[in-house]
């Protein structure tokens, strides 16, 4: 009797740490396409429900897209307030952060914009005055004590409630991209206490963005919202399209950049983006930046608080000090890599890693205290970029925009450059200062047990040593314009130089030099300034902070995290150049015991199990006979175990027995023996296989453009053994004189 005519629940699923089979989840998603478009022809209903089927797609995308853009905007609302919660309370009404709270007032002039009698500071509320010694030290305090309570919260939520919330989430998602599954990293709980703590992590003043966990957050949106469509909840493979596409709608919100989300999805996290995934997640990123443009978070109608225009065309004799900066980026990229990946090694070896709390706790403390003297550190990152990213106009109130103005007249609205004066002298050595603590401080911060991203301090510490050569170009193009360098181009009172933009320029280099990322950060960089024209030096920037990078490690913060973790991701982008053959990889070696296999018609039910029972190996080889080790097909451990229990339970006479039958025809059977149990359906009678000499340069290929799990090995036929995905990954590190045991999972 052969009961797998009807499909079993649970067979074709995966364990938890298991790697999906690639071929056999778009071969059964080929066949569900095929079966529906064969009945759509027959009736109306029919024909209704495959239309419902082809658009399920494009829904799920705008219900992504929905949802990643709403919880955006919540997370930019909720940390704009809670940071300047640290600094003082809007008495006008406690719920309205400084700016908002200031917007309201009649009392407010334009020069002190940030200045209402609305807005009460913390000693203003405790002791009632604002000047002193000791209303300086109740603010500090008051900064210090809302930083550590902030941060608190924020690790103490993820410990308790949600671990996998912790981070920036993207070399997990990486890895979950390229077929490796981890339960619970995208599920509900994920989402919620990476939302809630997200906010608290950003308004503690910690040096980290929201940029990668809103990625995180997104995916999380993506795979919750997949459950509500048979279509993607039965399909791994189908589903890591849809996580491709909330990739996308996590870059688009963070940074206001649609395109550059898709292309972030596409250089940096996707393994496989078919054409189809390219048209999803441009309308995916499109739905969810129109969603944050509708909450307005910033109330100036931009998606980023750091969105800048500037008009004044660079010259080209300015692509030396880019590409300076870009050697910069491409240094501090590699530097900050290194030491972080150090770091974290430590504390993944040593005690630091099972106190968590008291690790976050110290780094807040250390960051606040050291971060309310200054308040370029004071601020939070995204302000910091944004003040270093503008561009100084007559009305600027800001140290940075302290120049003498020793000129009548302007051309049309353009300032020329002008001698600094003492604010920016002064803002400079606080900017040095700033530089060093970002520097030394996000190599600590960057993996501990909160939500953490890294675009934003990236971004931060190139902006800061942007602007730092920008006025130092500026300053030098207006005292020593005779020099040959500058008289061509730059005349007497004209703007020739634009530091914003040496700032925009750094952290796109930094940015650069830390993830590796080039199409995709360039096409972020101009979304965020609306200026095609700044798109060469960009470019240049990016290009040379990769190269400088590169020349001092191949690996990127996410690719360098994934090994760190031991997940085991295949990378597309490194070539295998060794000239080792498949048998020299393949399980059994010579002196190890035989490879367990199953036969087609010999072996009971009690065989089997035990056979389960002693192993742990994910699947198994089926042969003819032991003899002739003739390869009949592949099955899976968690389908067998799950089809045994099913037969018990509904097949009569099924005990242990009975014997196990992978043919298509069982023969006939004598009087008085056990019913046989045909397992046929759930045999897979195509499985991958290469020679014994097959060179492992074409495996690895085979198993990053096929995804595949397993590989078998024959040699005329006869099965010799077994490739897993995890031997592949342990031969590359040993070839790489890398620990193979870092490979952690299955």
């Amino acid at each position: 009797m052969d009961f797998l005519e009807e499909p079993i629940p649970g067979v074709g699923t995966y364990d938890d740490f298991n790697t999906i089979d690639w071929v056999r989840e778009k071969s059964r998603d080929r066949d569900r396409h095929r079966e529906i478009t064969n009945k759509s022809k027959e009736s109306t209903w029919a024909l209704i429900h495959s239309v419902s089927d082809a658009f399920s797609g494009w829904l799920l995308m705008l219900l992504i897209g929905l949802l990643s853009g709403s919880l955006a905007g919540l997370i930019d609302i909720s940390a704009h307030w809670m940071t300047d919660l640290k600094e003082g309370i809007c008495t006008g009404g406690f719920w309205f952060n400084h700016e908002h709270c200031c917007w309201n007032s009649e009392h407010v002039t334009f020069e002190e914009r940030d200045k209402c009698p609305e807005w009460n500071s913390w000693s203003q509320l405790i002791i009632s005055t604002d000047e002193g010694a000791f209303a300086y030290i109740v603010n500090y305090f008051m900064y210090v004590l809302w930083a550590l309570l902030f941060a608190f919260l924020a690790v103490s939520l993820v410990k308790v409630f949600a671990p996998y919330a912790c981070g920036s989430g993207i070399p997990e998602i990486k890895t979950i991209l390229s077929g490796f599954i981890i339960r619970g990293y995208l599920g509900k709980w994920t989402l919620v206490i990476k939302t809630i703590t997200l906010v608290l992590a950003v308004s503690s003043g910690l040096s980290l963005g929201k940029e990668g966990p809103l990625v995180h957050v997104a995916c999380c949106c993506g795979n919750i919202l997949c459950h509500c469509f048979n279509k993607y909840r039965k399909n791994e493979a189908k589903r890591r399209e849809v996580l491709s596409a909330a990739a996308a709608a996590g870059v688009s919100v963070a940074f206001g950049a649609p395109i550059g989300g898709v292309l972030f999805s596409l250089e940096e996290v996707s393994y496989y983006f078919p054409l189809k995934t390219l048209w999803r997640s441009f309308f995916a990123a499109l739905v969810a930046a129109f969603t944050l443009r509708s909450i307005n978070p910033f109330g100036n109608s931009r998606l980023v608080l750091f969105y800048v225009e500037f008009h004044t065309p660079w010259h080209l004799f300015e692509l030396v000090p880019f590409i300076l900066l870009g050697i910069f980026g491409g240094l501090w990229g590699a530097l900050f890599i290194r030491t972080n990946i150090a770091w974290c090694r430590k504390r993944k070896t040593t005690q630091l890693g099972k106190y968590p709390v008291i690790e976050v706790l110290v780094v807040t403390a250390i960051t606040a205290i050291l971060a309310f003297p200054n308040e370029y550190t004071r601020m939070s990152t995204s302000e910091l970029i944004s003040e270093l990213f503008n561009d100084c106009g007559l009305l600027d109130s800001s140290k940075l925009c302290d120049y003498e103005n020793r000129f009548n007249t302007s051309k049309g609205g353009e300032l020329p450059d002008r001698p600094a004066g003492v604010g920016v002298y002064s803002a400079m050595w606080q900017l040095a200062l700033t530089l060093i603590l970002k520097i030394v401080i996000t190599i600590f911060t960057f993996g501990m047990k909160i939500p953490s991203g890294l675009f934003i301090p990236s971004m931060a510490v190139g902006a800061i040593a942007g602007r730092l050569l920008g006025v130092g170009m500026e300053q030098l193009a207006y005292y020593h314009q005779e020099w040959t360098v500058f008289n061509s181009w730059c005349s007497q009172g004209a703007d020739c130089i634009t530091p914003g933009l040496y700032a925009m320029v750094g952290a796109a280099a930094c940015l650069g030099g830390v993830t590796r990322m080039t199409v995709s950060l360039v096409v972020i960089m101009f979304e965020l300034t609306g200026g095609l024209e700044y798109i060469v030096p960009l470019m240049a920037a990016a290009m040379t902070s990769k190269w400088v990078a590169d020349a001092l490690g191949r690996e990127g913060i996410y690719d360098a995290h994934i090994r760190l973790n031991g997940y085991p991701f295949l990378e597309a982008k490194e070539e295998f150049a060794h000239k080792t053959l498949a048998m020299d990889v393949m399980k059994p070696r010579r002196n190890d015991p035989l490879l367990t296999v199953l036969t087609q018609d010999s072996m009971t039910v009690e065989d089997v199990e035990t056979i389960i029972s002693e192993t742990t190996y994910s699947g198994f080889p089926v042969v003819v006979s032991r003899e002739s080790q003739r390869l009949v097909g592949f099955v899976l451990r968690r389908d067998l175990i799950i089809s045994i229990e099913n037969a018990r339970k509904k097949q009569d006479g099924v005990v242990s027995t009975s014997i196990i039958y992978f043919t298509e025809h069982s023969p006939p059977l004598p009087p008085y023996t056990p019913p046989t149990l045909k397992l046929r359906n759930i045999l897979d009678l195509s499985p991958f296989t290469v020679t014994d000499l097959t060179p492992m340069e074409i495996v690895v290929d085979i198993f990053r453009k096929l995804g595949l799990r397993q590989c078998l090995v024959t040699h005329n036929g006869r099965l010799l053994g077994i490739i897993t995905k995890k031997d592949v990954l342990k031969h590359i590190a040993q070839m790489a004189n890398q620990d193979p045991d870092s490979i952690l999972f299955n």
